[in-house]
């Protein structure tokens, strides 16, 4: 098996567990009565201790390295960044969003992070955007009137809150995409997740206090929480971050468009949520907006001329 079909298949399995991982959190809560604030905090908090839990037998030395504020303060500041902004923060809006709307809905949303990484780079950079990357940003804006209207002028098909969220979750994935790019030369990837995961565990713990809440699982809600531990953070993340380097982040973001169909797919046939043609129409528009910001720089500018 070639590097990039072995890339290509670990990727898009990665992005599938995420999708599985989101459909199971709609059922815990529209079946289970879970609520996003409950759920958050502790599957944080456990995907943290799995990963930490790994290095700190594999590597105790590595895994506390990045805290030393002595050596590089720089580090200390973007882990706490990286893992509160970013990856906690994500976590929450995007189950967040699930909950006030659908497992598609929320992946979808979620994917409108490329535009807003194309807007931080532009903005880094000091220019325009150029010509495929303004169409991109048209694709996206059109998909979204589309998934979040059903074609209507005059009012949402979900709800605003969902929409905000879906938003604010996908501007938190670009936070965690492009901030820790020193850190991730200087540690595992999957270690820095594992702070975040127990950072953000512990930040949401103490805000919204799940143990008061008095609320008891099922056996298949600890069924349900082990899957999207299990499967929608160790095992996604790893699956994901392997076949990142084989394939390069550019076309992994076009693979990832496996996260938002399978939650779509899996969210209309077994959880019954509805799926409008508005609604393949919305996600076709993402998908094409993908795919022009995966394509390589030269066939871009053949593709313009």
């Amino acid at each position: 098996m070639s590097d990039r079909v072995k890339g290509a298949c670990l990727t898009m399995g990665g992005a599938a567990c995420w999708g599985v991982s989101g459909c199971m959190g709609q059922y815990l809560f529209t079946h289970e009565g879970m609520d996003s604030t409950w759920l958050v905090p502790i599957r944080l908090f456990l995907a943290g201790l799995i990963l930490c839990g790994f290095f700190f037998v594999r590597d105790r030395k590595t895994l506390f390295a990045p805290w030393n504020f002595k050596k590089n303060p720089r580090n200390v500041i973007d882990l706490l960044v990286y893992g509160l902004a970013g990856v906690s923060c994500c976590q929450f809006t995007y189950f967040l969003t699930i909950q006030l709307s659908s497992a598609g809905m929320g992946t979808i949303l979620q994917d409108l992070s490329p535009v807003i990484i194309l807007l931080v780079v532009c903005i880094q950079q000091k220019r325009g955007p150029r010509v495929f990357e303004v169409c991109s940003i048209l694709l996206a804006l059109v998909g979204v009137f589309l998934i979040t209207t059903h074609g209507s002028l005059t009012g949402l098909a979900i709800s605003p809150a969902a929409l905000v969220s879906g938003i604010v979750s996908a501007c938190c994935v670009a936070i965690y995409t492009i901030w820790p790019k020193k850190l991730q030369e200087q540690y595992p990837t999957p270690m820095l997740q594992g702070w975040a995961f127990l950072m953000g565990g512990a930040m949401f713990a103490l805000i919204f206090r799940p143990l008061s809440m008095h609320y008891v699982p099922t056996p298949m809600g600890i069924f349900g929480i082990f899957t999207v531990v299990v499967l929608g953070n160790v095992l996604a993340f790893s699956l994901y971050m392997s076949g990142v380097p084989l394939i390069g982040p550019q076309r992994a973001s076009l693979y990832s468009f496996a996260e938002p169909v399978t939650a779509a797919l899996l969210s209309t046939r077994v959880l019954g949520s509805p799926f409008t043609r508005w609604d393949a129409l919305g996600f076709g528009c993402i998908f094409l907006m993908l795919v022009l910001l995966s394509l390589p720089a030269k066939q871009k500018k053949l593709n313009i001329l």
